[in-house]
């Protein structure tokens, strides 16, 4: 390994991966995982390892592959277009009430959240009735996904509809936050629910069957790719595109209800979106890097190109921060889209006591069950560290600190 603001870590028969990881934990496991999607023939340059890189399905989560005339679906993940958004308010921390209590239960009033399954039972993290608002959104993206159906109908009984404008499970959450002025913000992370679940998941097993039916062995099965011309490419595109946009559009109707929500429960009347950041942080778009126009696929990261605003959110109990991209070349204008997990879900619930959960999360008005254990500040890497590790790939432009968080 050799170090400059990045490790590089060289692979034989494949591009080198840059990694942006000084100071923080990385997995073998994820070391092995970015050495196979590094022997790629058609990755463009290097890959880019993030500082809160960590193993993923198929591809490493953290990571930035460019590649020239395919895509690969997995490298994208299921979790099409999940990503932040932040809002800051008029509000100052004095305006609002000393017990959080009541705006976290509104909030999780208006939001549908979480996950419910069972006979004849309605889940609880999906509208039963969509509001009229909903269905006015979804206006917006139905022809669209008309036509993606008419070539690919498995895609048609899927929560799209019905999972715009709500939250999920995981990591997704709903924050409020205030930064280093005592300035009132909300910030909230989710992605296209189970409609951008159910194009992933089809069009990564539709790439695996494309490898079997040309013979093509490759260094991992999750790599399988679509190439450039042909029709599960384009077509592939049309629907991660598609997503994207679905998952923007949840995104800006969760904070339209969250602030809804807010005033129904504080007196003083107050603007939003006084300084907003919507940004994805899992698909693929096409850019200019190194002088060529290539496909760069952003699974757990940020683009951080110069000027360009991004959210880097840390665990429920630690800082978050709002940034301004660096436009370092070197990592394809990216950066983290987190802290990153340094326990898997099991392990934290094996290792992380209820007691010690309570700890971290103090002074924040959140969940402190059991349920969410597996979400609690221990699992992740210590964002300071990560924030350290990435100097040279964005500046902090605001830091925020939770006192309200809703998680699935």
């Amino acid at each position: 390994m050799t170090q400059t603001t990045f490790e590089v870590m060289n692979v034989e028969g494949g591009r080198p991966v840059k990694m942006w990881t000084r100071g923080v934990p990385v997995e073998d496991m994820a070391r092995a995982q970015l050495t196979k999607a590094a022997k790629m023939p058609f990755v463009f340059k290097h890959v880019a390892a993030m500082p809160d890189v960590h193993v993923g399905i198929g591809a490493t989560v953290g990571s930035v592959i460019p590649t020239r005339g395919a895509v690969i679906p997995a490298a994208v993940g299921v979790d099409i277009g999940c990503g932040m958004m932040a809002a800051r308010t008029t509000l100052m921390a004095h305006d609002l009430p000393d017990n959080l209590e009541g705006i976290r239960s509104a909030i999780e009033a208006a939001v549908p959240h979480g996950r419910s399954v069972g006979r004849s039972k309605r889940d609880s993290g999906s509208w039963g009735d969509p509001p009229a608002a909903i269905v006015d959104a979804w206006a917006t993206l139905a022809e669209r996904f008309g036509r993606i159906v008419a070539k690919h109908p498995r895609l048609k009984n899927t929560n799209n509809l019905t999972h715009l404008g709500t939250l999920g499970t995981g990591n997704h959450f709903i924050e409020l936050c205030l930064d280093q002025e005592a300035r009132v913000w909300v910030m909230l992370h989710s992605g296209s629910r189970g409609v951008g679940n159910a194009i992933g998941t089809y069009f990564i097993e539709l790439a695996k069957q494309d490898m079997r039916k040309w013979f093509i062995n490759l260094p991992d099965v999750d790599l399988a790719y679509f190439p450039e011309g042909t029709d599960h490419f384009d077509d592939y595109v049309e629907a991660v595109g598609w997503a994207q946009d679905f998952a923007a559009l949840n995104r800006r109707m969760m904070m339209a209800n969250v602030i809804a929500a807010l005033r129904l429960q504080i007196a003083k009347p107050f603007e939003a979106e006084a300084e907003a950041v919507n940004c994805h942080h899992n698909y693929v778009t096409r850019e200019n890097h190194f002088g060529e126009n290539v496909l760069v696929t952003r699974k757990g990261a940020v683009r951080a190109a110069k000027g360009t605003m991004g959210i880097i959110p840390g665990s429920m109990g630690a800082k978050s921060f709002i940034v301004r991209g660096l436009g370092n070349a070197e990592s394809f204008d990216s950066c983290s889209h987190g802290a990153g997990r340094v326990m898997s879900r099991t392990a934290a619930k094996k290792l992380v006591t209820l007691d010690e959960h309570i700890a971290d999360t103090a002074g924040v008005e959140c969940r402190k069950d059991e349920g969410v254990i597996d979400e609690t500040p221990k699992a992740y890497k210590p964002i300071e560290a990560v924030m350290a590790a990435q100097a040279d790939l964005v500046e902090i432009v605001h830091t925020l600190k939770q006192v309200v968080c809703v998680k699935g």
